[in-house]
């Protein structure tokens, strides 16, 4: 068994390699295991659109079952409504079979206990069963239930109002999000124009991941013909969500959630969290509008928690990840947060490229990957960067080191899940942000060697 299946939030791979029939059944049994030893009896599980999810979901049940931990099978289905199914049925624990936004031949298993992420060293707890061969043996029951996306789509479009009426694009890459988007869009009274919302797991039109501005190209050129009033694409398991305005510009996370702050703060000191790869604009937003800023460290799982922690209504990450708990249940669920998104720009005369044009401008770079010499390098050169810039500048160090000037930022933070350091720098002007770049990646070279992707 590959031990770098086991990530930071998830367990994932690729398929052929890494998850034989016996490895798939084992995380059956492990998750299994771990269950019934905190006392849970019963588990829902679905799966995303891809070839390989139907395999994995009996294997993976056939190991469940087998600790005497019951299974009910909610279908496919995007994984936001795995974590809805968790609010509106009484079990202990979740599981979604997806790739999410990785290429087709990836699959993999987002677990859940107790409505909550499953994640860190829980799933390492996880390995370690299955190492040992550590199992209870147990007979589950096996059982269907197919209504969750009915119920799903009618307790959304309840709750969501359009005030007038909108002309909407919906990219869904051919994944998960068109077998529900679509029809809850129009049960909203929205005119729907689909772009690859027929399900097509070799995802042949662009890759399901709307942070990667190629494979929103197609929804950009729509929308830049000004016949539609809002944009959105959604990745492989609609868990992360992508705006385009009425004139064919992305509006990227921290902005949507910029432009969402006026309904999300309603008194003073209201915390909203979001992660350490964000914009300046944003947190300035929240200050200016009452709120209380929470940087956070990067990772949905992670972000979840402190939204629970600090009894934030709202949060996100620039990765596309939105969280509303205001009216909403506080997972991250991209067909939700685009209705929400929605239902905004039809209570207000604006279009959505006023929004984004009355919001404050900096000069940012996109995410910046630099592959380290292995897992160990990537570490001691973030723990270098940590103490030297901390030493010297005013920096944020709850995930990596933000460096903080008061024209821009630098960001240095080691990727979660691979042997990589993730760089980002953000300015007031072009010459500036050159300048705070050049300062940080000419002392990383310093720290270790890195090599751009």
């Amino acid at each position: 068994m590959n031990p770098f299946i086991f990530r930071e939030y998830d367990i994932r791979g690729i398929v052929k390699e890494d998850f034989t029939d016996e490895v798939v059944i084992n995380l059956g049994k492990g998750f299994g295991t771990w269950l019934v030893r905190h006392g849970a009896q019963s588990m829902n599980l679905s799966g995303d659109v891809r070839d390989t999810t139907p395999g994995l979901k009996k294997l993976f049940a056939e190991g469940v079952l087998s600790t005497g931990i019951d299974v009910i099978d909610i279908g496919i289905l995007p994984t936001p409504l795995n974590y809805y199914s968790l609010f509106k049925r009484n079990v202990d624990a979740g599981v979604q079979i997806t790739g999410s936004h990785n290429p087709p031949e990836f699959n993999g298993f987002k677990l859940s206990y107790q409505k909550k992420a499953f994640f860190g060293e829980r799933i390492q707890e996880i390995r370690k069963l299955i190492e040992q061969k550590d199992f209870e043996t147990g007979q589950g029951e096996m059982q269907e239930d197919k209504k969750i996306r009915e119920e799903y789509i009618e307790e959304v479009t309840q709750g969501i109002t359009l005030e007038k009426p909108l002309k909407i694009v919906l990219d869904s890459g051919n994944a998960a999000g068109g077998l529900v988007a679509p029809e809850l869009f129009r049960r909203l009274g929205a005119e729907v124009t689909e772009l690859y919302c027929d399900v097509d797991p070799s995802f042949p039109n662009h890759h399901p991941d709307p942070t990667v501005e190629k494979n929103v190209k197609d929804l950009m050129d729509m929308m830049a013909t000004g016949k539609y009033d809002l944009g959105v694409a959604f990745d492989g398991d609609a868990d992360r969500v992508g705006v385009v305005d009425d004139k064919g510009r992305i509006i990227w996370a921290d902005q949507v959630m910029s432009i969402f702050l006026r309904e999300m703060i309603k008194e003073p000191g209201t915390p909203i969290v979001f992660d350490v790869k964000c914009s300046q604009v944003l947190e300035d937003e929240i200050r200016r509008l009452g709120g209380k800023p929470l940087m956070w460290k990067t990772g949905h799982s992670l972000l979840k928690q402190k939204m629970l922690d600090s009894g934030a209504p709202f949060g996100g990450e620039m990765s596309g990840h939105i969280f509303i708990k205001d009216g909403y249940y506080g997972y991250d669920d991209a067909i939700y947060v685009a209705a929400r998104f929605a239902q905004l720009l039809s209570r207000s005369e604006k279009p959505l490229h006023v929004y984004y044009d009355e919001l404050p401008k900096f000069v940012s770079t996109p995410e910046i990957r630099l592959a380290a010499e292995s897992d160990t390098a990537k570490f001691e050169i973030a723990k270098k960067a940590v103490e030297f810039f901390s030493k010297r500048y005013d920096c944020i160090t709850v995930d990596g080191v933000r460096v903080k000037f008061e024209d821009g930022w630098g960001l240095v933070r080691a990727s979660n899940t691979q042997p990589i350091i993730v760089v980002r720098f953000e300015a007031r002007s072009e010459k500036r942000l050159k300048e705070i770049q050049d300062l940080i990646m000419n002392k990383l070279a310093e720290f270790g060697s890195l090599k751009e992707e």
